[in-house]
């Protein structure tokens, strides 16, 4: 019950309003409130009155602005970087070890056979411009189906208004249509070009231009083995490639010794099969106890370049890389190549990089908020924007192209690109990566992880072993590997590894936000102190003027909507009823006559029979409408 008068009362309130007029509420504000100027304007005389108006008039819109500047800074979310520097225990990075060549020539020579045949014929002719000069044993026929598919021809610019396309397995090509013998015209110095078309005899086609020869041929070598190795099973390709017992001959970890059981083998389309030292998948990353050459990782690696590819790798050595634990490897961006024959020490600092999320940057803590599936979840690594890039490609090229990219992971139910299942995988590729707009949405979609570890490092390299000393090191190297007393190890296939810590020091940068939300309130106080003298009470004081202001205007549009309703309603009953009063004197003054009852309407009452009592006339007393209920004169 006491709410309910509560209630009733407050709704009497507001039905009475802040009892104002606009002008009266506006004179009471400025007489009342602490904020310098509004006083002024009341109390002074017309001219200084004028003044004041235009001065606090000008002060208020220059707090206005200079607030606007403050919330759009704050709102831009800007951010500070802050360098420090710390000293620690660290772990000892995860170091991948890969050989330049996937593969072991000897394991994969009757794959590549007709294709070695097909470029040594090519090179030929492009070193020979006279057919008939040609050493090519024509009595083994070459497998041109691989030609046809993706072509590789040269273009005779002598004339530069008519260039010539020379194939350089046909005898006559067409330029301008006319047809030439290319005879004398093809050259080892004329520019290479590599076409790509949706499917041959194509005319949908793009061409990828070389200036030199020899970039041509390593480039339709990688595409051709692609296909070719694309069909063979993961691992059978593994198994052709270099093994962890075959590559690291000695390891020794500070002064503990480690061999290849000690590494994780990961199969890399790039580089054939990897090996990862202290990656942390299976164990507990290694503490590295002291910095110094003495207290890191030190690998003898044999790279058996013998057995190389030649037209897929042109440059041997090993590659490495250094990464955080439970991430992949991306070595063909980030990995370092270490030379044959050398010893290479590598000295690391570490850089910590912490940066801020949403709303001040659009980095990821793990990658889950990312529209992009990653498919290098499969190895169970941690995200890394990279996998998000390529992830990104390959999804791309399996939506357009229909299938996969032989050099990044596939989804389930997805097969690799070949020529033979389909004909224009390279056209599509190519297309795919040079297009800007798939590139630009790539882009777009991956983020930086918001916490990030990087190593620098310090490189230095000299000749290993010595001329004094390879003897025995290479005859006791041969023995140990395989138990032979001849010397089976070169100069050009021993590398030797030196990585570790050059100091425990560590650099941490960081990003902290530039605004707060202290600062913009302290911001924002001290223009209107400035300003206007003013302070958070003077906001209050405003903020009640315009709630009273809102609410005159509600009363005052609820009292015309009354007015017009009740005009309304006399437009359309222009008499007004009767009172009581007036029905009474009607009825006590009525004459009627007997002979006239014949005459009156069926409708009307006749008067009352003698010694009838007289109606009771209070009953018709008309009774206020009770719209608040039977207490609402409570107060």
């Amino acid at each position: 019950m006491n709410l309910r008068k509560y209630f009733i009362r407050a709704l009497h309130r507001l039905q009475k309003g802040p009892g104002y007029t606009y002008k009266e509420l506006l004179v009471w504000y400025c007489d009342n409130t602490n904020t310098h100027g509004p006083k002024r304007i009341i109390k002074e005389g017309p001219k200084k009155k004028l003044i004041w108006f235009f001065l606090t008039l000008l002060f208020a819109s220059l707090v206005f602005w200079q607030w606007g500047i403050l919330i759009n800074t704050y709102l831009s979310y800007n951010v500070t970087s802050s360098l420090s520097i710390g000293f620690k225990t660290m772990k000892f990075p995860a170091v991948t070890v890969c050989n330049a060549n996937p593969f072991k020539y000897s394991e994969v020579k009757h794959l590549l056979k007709e294709l070695d045949r097909l470029i040594e014929a090519a090179l030929e002719r492009i070193l020979q411009p006279t057919p008939g000069n040609s050493s090519e044993n024509t009595s083994l026929p070459l497998d041109l189906g691989l030609w046809h598919q993706i072509p590789l021809v040269l273009i005779d610019e002598h004339d530069k208004d008519n260039p010539v396309i020379l194939d350089i397995f046909e005898t006559n090509q067409t330029t301008a249509g006319n047809q030439t013998s290319a005879g004398n015209q093809t050259s080892a110095d004329l520019p290479a070009v590599c076409p790509q078309c949706s499917h041959q005899g194509s005319d949908n086609c793009t061409y990828r231009n070389f200036t030199s020869a020899a970039q041509a041929v390593t480039e339709w070598y990688i595409l051709q083995s692609t296909s070719i190795l694309s069909k063979v099973p993961l691992q059978e390709r593994i198994r052709m490639g270099y093994q962890a017992e075959d590559m690291i001959l000695a390891c020794l970890y500070g002064a503990e010794p480690c061999n290849y059981k000690n590494f994780t083998q990961i199969y890399h389309p790039d580089h054939g099969n990897c090996y990862i030292f202290n990656w942390g998948m299976d164990e507990e990353a290694l503490n590295s106890s002291n910095p110094g050459a003495e207290f890191g990782l030190k690998l003898i690696l044999d790279i058996s370049q013998q057995d190389y590819i030649p037209y897929l790798s042109s440059a041997a050595g090993a590659r490495l890389m250094l990464h955080q634990q439970k991430s992949f490897p991306f070595l063909k961006d980030q990995g370092i190549y270490a030379m044959a024959g050398t010893e290479t020490s590598i000295g690391v600092l570490v850089d910590e990089l912490e940066r801020m999320g949403y709303p001040y940057s659009d980095c990821t803590m793990n990658g889950s908020d990312v529209p992009v599936k990653n498919l290098y979840s499969q190895y169970n690594t941690s995200y890394s924007i990279q996998a998000c890039l390529r992830s990104c490609f390959q999804n791309h090229m399996i939506e357009i192209c229909g299938c996969g990219h032989y050099m990044f992971p596939l989804p389930e139910g997805v097969n690799y690109c070949n020529n033979e299942d389909n004909p224009g995988w390279a056209y599509c590729y190519s297309s795919l990566r040079s297009s800007i707009r798939h590139r630009q949405i790539c882009i777009d979609s991956c983020k930086e992880t918001c916490n990030d570890t990087q190593y620098k490092m310090t490189i230095s390299m000299a000749d290993w072993p010595s001329e004094a000393s390879e003897d025995w090191i290479f005859h006791i190297l041969s023995y140990e590997r395989d138990m032979s007393t001849n010397v089976t190890l070169d100069r050009n296939g021993i590398i030797k590894l030196n990585i570790y810590f050059q100091e425990y020091n560590y650099r941490t940068i960081s990003e902290s936000a530039a605004t707060t939300i202290v600062w913009l309130l302290s911001s924002l106080g001290g223009q209107f102190g400035f300003w206007m003298g003013g302070s958070v009470l003077c906001l209050i004081e405003f903020g009640e003027i315009i709630i009273d202001s809102l609410w005159i205007t509600i009363i005052n549009v609820i009292s015309w909507c009354k007015g017009l309703k009740q005009k309304r309603a006399q437009a359309r009953y222009p008499d007004a009823p009767p009172t009581v009063s007036e029905l009474v004197e009607a009825h006590t003054n009525l004459g009627f006559q007997p002979e006239d009852a014949g005459a009156l309407p069926r409708d009307e009452a006749l008067p009352p029979e003698p010694g009838t009592p007289p109606p009771n006339y209070d009953s018709l007393r008309v009774q206020p409408l009770d719209i608040l209920g039977p207490d609402s004169d409570a107060e």
